[in-house]
């Protein structure tokens, strides 16, 4: 199973969208994927058509009271889970606050679920965990949990110095908690297609990581993903009918865009354990 993070600190940047139409996307491609979202606001968790709190059992039980992560596991559609959020995880800091190795806690739950690990017939091949929007203790668990964290971009100068500090996170999180843990790549999302600001931030991510060859083990081996996410209404659109974008406008480009971003993902970087042959869902 491949376990992916998506996470940026800086808020507005198309982390959610990318979260849940990547999930859906591998869905789509044949894979079974279980996205977690980790966001108090439950964004993803809206997005894909689950209400949050109609759940016995949310991520906060499984951090918090030791739940099973099976028992918040909720079917979203086919080929596609979700662990639904709940706003009492804004308060997970308080609420594990001196417990002890309570940054592994999401790395445990996902050890002992034979769906992560293989261990049944139905097991998931994909995991995707939507971060929240800050890097406290929730994007501490995604990132101890996880081996790979893709980085949704805006094409834009101020989101430069967010990309470093959220290497400086991957670092001190490879260095300290999961030695696993790798920067997969940087996508690019609300992408203006013909702008010079869109043009030149792209080129100056790719020159960065190009350049990167001394840089830290965790991330000097990243990419720039060929597929731009371009800006969509549509995409802004999808989440309030609880649908992806490949539910609610499939021939949109935000549709294209997220098809072709499954795919690139799909291939790059496959882990060790082989995935059934793709095939096409309708």
């Amino acid at each position: 199973m491949r376990a992916i993070a998506v996470a940026n600190q800086k808020g507005g940047v198309g982390k959610t969208t990318t979260s849940v139409n990547l999930a859906v996307g591998l869905a789509r491609l044949g894979r079974r994927v279980c996205l977690i979202d980790l966001d108090p606001q439950a964004h993803a968790t809206l997005h894909v058509g689950v209400m949050p709190g109609e759940q016995a059992c949310s991520a906060y039980n499984v951090l918090v009271e030791g739940q099973p992560l099976a028992a918040a596991t909720v079917a979203a559609e086919e080929n596609l889970w979700v662990v639904p959020s709940h706003l009492d995880l804004s308060a997970v800091e308080v609420a594990l606050a001196g417990r002890a190795g309570r940054e592994a806690i999401l790395r445990e739950r996902i050890a002992a679920d034979p769906a992560c690990q293989g261990l049944v017939a139905d097991a998931f091949d994909y995991l995707i965990v939507d971060c929240p929007p800050s890097l406290g203790l929730l994007s501490l668990n995604a990132m101890a949990a996880v081996d790979e964290v893709l980085l949704p971009l805006q094409p834009h100068f101020l989101a430069l110095h967010g990309l470093s500090k959220l290497l400086e996170t991957i670092e001190l999180s490879a260095d300290h908690i999961n030695p696993r843990l790798r920067l997969l790549g940087v996508a690019l999302c609300l992408y203006e297609a013909g702008t010079k600001l869109a043009t030149e931030v792209g080129r100056d991510v790719e020159d960065f990581f190009a350049e990167a060859g001394q840089g830290h083990p965790a991330w000097r081996d990243a990419r720039v993903f060929q597929t731009r996410i371009r800006r969509n209404i549509r995409l802004a659109e999808a989440p309030s009918f609880g649908q992806s974008i490949f539910s609610y406008a499939a021939d949109s480009n935000g549709a294209a865009d997220y098809r072709d971003l499954a795919a690139e993902v799909d291939s790059a970087c496959l882990p060790n354990r082989e995935l059934a042959p793709l095939r096409q869902v309708a």
